[in-house]
């Protein structure tokens, strides 16, 4: 009996995989073309952009989209082009953690959370930021659902279940949401309507799909071909290098987890700087050409869990804010993070930025002039690729990046301490000008010994 039921599960388990195989390579087949493009998918007005990531709840006293608004103008003379909005949909009851929840607990995908405020304040959001130049994206949940929300008690197969028949949590941690199950093909139809909706309805341009590695791929490739039927899209992974597949036809742009944590393991003098260029050989073998990195040093998670800029990189935050800002990807900027925030937000409860004069607004707004101006430092295929120099020092972080007449030169010394180098390569003798003082003068080239102190940064323009 025991052989019979291992014998049917196993034909039961290849019947599946079979199906699900035929069915990827039929939707392949169906959209050939789209597949085999090569050209870029997103708008191209994206190409020295800054990504800035609005946490609404905490953003304000208030926590209201209205009051956010205000902000916009502050923003775009910052230099922020893509605003990216954690989920903005009610937070589901039962189950929550925190006296308010986990944004990405969502009990119903097409409404707006009144704590936030009406579709209509959203609707206002994004006319003013398109009239000002910015793009819209908003983060989207497709993993896992609330406990409360509608699809449970109308569609409860569209969960997944236990050997007990009982919907379960996708990680054992998660306790305050339900696990959905991509096998059912009405739930995944559902999904991409749901996404649909607020493109159709609120003229949003795109998503950051929170974990995206743990939903089925094809799903992604599919709602991005019915998403771009509407209007151009602009998409964000919640994954990393690990997961290449995303990138070929549903993703833009995916997390650069692999600096990240290696800039917090040289901040904490665990690692140096010699081991950055391997992410860099690492980043061209495994993902596509297009593929852009999102550089950062703090998001929602990482400054909630793991600590501000300034308990993770309390000497360098600014040195490795700059690193984001001049290796190819685009920069992402959290909220407060232009007037150092300095405290690690409540992710359940209402925790309010203190807004407040710093130094951190003209750094982040000059670092987001150098980029803008430099055509060396946008965004790929727009930018220069990044060259990696090699020194003496392991310490040491240079590289230039070029394109057409643009010359741009950054030496980073990534130790706590005072740094002697001598660039190694066969580097012709030019002069530079200090992208931050612009007035500074520095002649260049290899085989001669340079000093930096620590922690500090040049970026370099060649005239």
């Amino acid at each position: 009996m025991k052989i019979f039921k291992f014998v049917l599960l196993l034909t039961i388990i290849t019947i599946i995989v079979s199906c699900n195989t035929k069915t990827k390579k039929n939707f392949m087949q169906k959209n050939t073309e789209y597949f085999n493009k090569e050209e870029l998918r997103y708008p191209e007005r994206i190409k020295n952009s800054v990504i800035y990531e609005v946490n609404i709840r905490q953003y304000t006293e208030e926590g209201t989209l209205k009051a956010f608004q205000k902000h916009l103008p502050r923003l775009n003379k910052l230099g922020v082009d893509i605003l990216w909005f954690m989920p903005i949909q009610p937070t589901g009851v039962k189950n929550r953690k925190g006296s308010l929840g986990s944004y990405y607990s969502i009990s119903h995908y097409t409404q707006i959370n009144p704590e936030f405020g009406t579709p209509e304040d959203f609707k206002n959001i994004v006319e003013e930021a398109h009239k000002l130049g910015m793009l819209v994206i908003l983060d989207w949940v497709a993993n896992h659902t609330a406990w409360d929300n509608v699809w449970i008690t109308e569609h409860p197969d569209w969960y997944t279940h236990n050997d007990k028949g009982e919907i379960i949590s996708p990680v054992e941690d998660w306790t305050d949401v339900a696990d959905l199950n991509y096998n059912n093909p009405e739930m995944r139809k559902a999904m991409v309507d749901s996404m649909k909706f607020w493109v159709e309805n609120f003229d949003i341009d795109g998503f950051r799909c929170d974990v995206a590695m743990m939903v089925d791929t094809l799903f992604w490739d599919s709602a991005r071909i019915e998403l771009d039927k509407v209007k151009p899209m602009f998409m964000l992974a919640e994954a990393g290098i690990e997961d290449p597949a995303l990138m070929k036809t549903a993703f833009d742009m995916n997390y650069s987890w692999n600096i990240y944590h290696l800039m917090n393991d040289i901040a904490a003098g665990k690692k140096t700087a010699s081991e950055i260029p391997q992410i860099f050989k690492e980043e061209d073998s495994l993902l596509p050409a297009r593929t852009i990195r999102m550089r950062f040093t703090s998001n929602h998670d990482e400054n909630s869990w793991n600590g501000t800029v300034f308990e993770r990189m309390p000497d360098s935050y600014k040195t490795f804010a700059a690193l984001t800002f001049t290796i190819p990807g685009m920069p992402l900027i959290y909220s407060g993070q232009e007037v150092g925030l300095d405290k690690r937000l409540r992710f359940f409860d209402k925790d309010t930025i203190i807004w407040k004069k710093s130094e951190m607004t003209d750094f982040y707004k000059t670092l987001i002039d150098i980029r803008k101006e430099n055509k060396a430092l946008w965004t790929n295929p727009f930018g220069g690729e990044i060259n990696v120099l090699k020194t003496n020092n392991n310490n040491i972080f240079a590289f230039y990046r070029q394109k057409d007449d643009n010359n741009i030169l950054c030496l980073f010394n990534l130790s706590a301490d005072k740094q002697k180098f001598t660039i190694t390569d066969n580097l012709k003798k030019f002069s530079y000008f200090d992208a931050f003082s612009k007035f500074d003068k520095m002649e260049v080239e290899g085989n001669t010994e340079y000093e930096l102190k620590p922690w500090k940064f040049r970026i370099l323009i060649r005239k």
